[in-house]
């Protein structure tokens, strides 16, 4: 075999993710006009989501606080508690919500377990995730699962000493061509990008970025099998 072992990202690669997030963005931005303007709160939430990532990390829940945080902002500190309340309540829905796999995941997922080491490398809120991941029902076909504050060439370097791999016998899925993509292919991995039909601006590569690095890009994961066998040969 070609690989030792093959991951995947977990959101808006296996399940959705960021739709729940454009739909609350859209509830908080509902809040707060019409003494403003969407393109501004949506600039001002995005400016504290950034600042705040070194300090609440990714996850539904810097979501939710740098949303709290963009409204007392945007209003001058005039945001009611029930307001507040309000953003609290979309949060708690987030955190709720089931996850649903996209088109095929499970058929995919399934084939390659039989052939191939599996595993899934995640970031975001701990506790979030694993309980994304008990409900997708997908655990089990994972050899090893690494939820991860940030993807990094560093992190991904980390996680293949830890499991004695091989850049060069590692191969990597997911929607996010700046955690997902370029960081492998830049130590030696390949990659498969797939994009989600929502891509949060943060996760965004400059055309500079893309073109130093070579990758895979699919339209759908119901082509990944037939490009691994491929790349196996």
């Amino acid at each position: 075999m070609k690989f030792d072992a093959i991951a995947f990202d977990a959101d808006d690669t296996l399940w959705h993710n960021m739709n729940l997030f454009d739909n609350s963005q859209n509830k908080f931005r509902d809040l707060l006009l019409p003494d403003h303007s969407p393109d501004w709160i949506n600039e001002r939430l995005y400016a504290a989501e950034t600042r705040n990532l070194e300090i609440f990390g990714y996850g539904v829940k810097g979501f939710t606080l740098s949303m709290i945080e963009t409204a007392i902002e945007l209003t001058e500190g005039r945001i009611t508690a029930n307001e507040i309340q309000s953003i609290l309540d979309v949060g708690k829905t987030m955190l709720k919500t089931p996850a649903q796999l996209l088109d095929n995941v499970q058929h995919v997922i399934h084939e390659l377990s039989h052939v191939h080491t599996l595993m899934l490398i995640t970031k975001g809120d701990l506790f979030d995730q694993e309980r994304k991941i008990a409900q997708s029902g997908l655990a089990d076909y994972f050899t090893h699962v690494e939820i991860l504050s940030n993807k990094s060439e560093a992190d991904y370097q980390r996680i293949l000493d830890r499991y004695n791999l091989s850049a060069d016998r590692f191969l990597m899925i997911g929607n996010s061509l700046r955690s997902d993509i370029l960081p492998v292919v830049a130590i030696g991995g390949q990659a498969v990008h797939i994009p989600y039909q929502i891509t949060w601006q943060h996760e965004i590569a400059t055309k500079e970025e893309q073109s130093k690095h070579t990758y895979h890009q699919l339209e759908a994961i119901a082509q990944l099998p037939v490009l691994i066998d491929e790349l196996c040969r």
